[in-house]
């Protein structure tokens, strides 16, 4: 797909230039908020360009509330989680509102000790995986022996059952 890339990108440039240009209401405007540069052309340009339109005035939005803190009420699972993170020795200490980066940064510690726990396991399945292939070559087992063990059983049965499929025909 890399060879359809190049093209996508020159597609992109085109269709974002044709929507400046059709949101400017036609090229002679967009020349002149471009810069008034006339490209590929040595007549000078007379006239001033048209200012643009001012944007409509936009109402402020209303401050915060001052009786508001700023804070989370942490749920069950955050006050779990300050706890074990060991910000608070009970859940009984935790403050009834919280701040963000307090919570944020509890969540990141508590990450951090899952993070450390998979890699202590992680190890110790390896390590207990080495022990058991090790245990297996002292008995001399292998995967080579087991599947040759098994595909004898298997031709063994299949002997037997053409074997008395063989018996019951011949009653019959």
């Amino acid at each position: 797909m890399n060879f359809i890339r190049p093209y996508n990108a020159l597609g992109t440039t085109i269709g974002q230039w044709c929507r400046q240009v059709g949101q400017m209401g036609g090229r002679r405007r967009a020349l002149a908020e471009l810069g008034g540069q006339r490209r590929m052309c040595s007549k000078p340009q007379t006239g001033n360009p048209e200012p643009p339109p001012a944007a409509p005035a936009v109402p402020a939005h209303d401050p915060r509330p001052a009786f508001k803190l700023p804070g989370y009420r942490p749920s069950p699972m955050d006050q779990r989680i300050l706890v074990w993170s060991g910000r608070f020795k009970t859940p009984d200490q935790i403050p009834e509102i919280v701040s963000f980066e307090m919570l944020d940064a509890a969540r990141n510690k508590l990450r951090v000790k899952a993070c450390y726990v998979m890699m202590i396991a992680t190890i110790a399945a390896c390590l207990l995986t080495v022990i058991m292939g090790k245990k297996a070559v002292g008995r001399h087992e292998s995967l080579t022996s087991q599947n040759m063990e098994k595909k004898a059983r298997w031709r063994q049965e299949a002997k037997m059952e053409r074997e008395e499929a063989d018996a019951v025909e011949k009653t019959s």
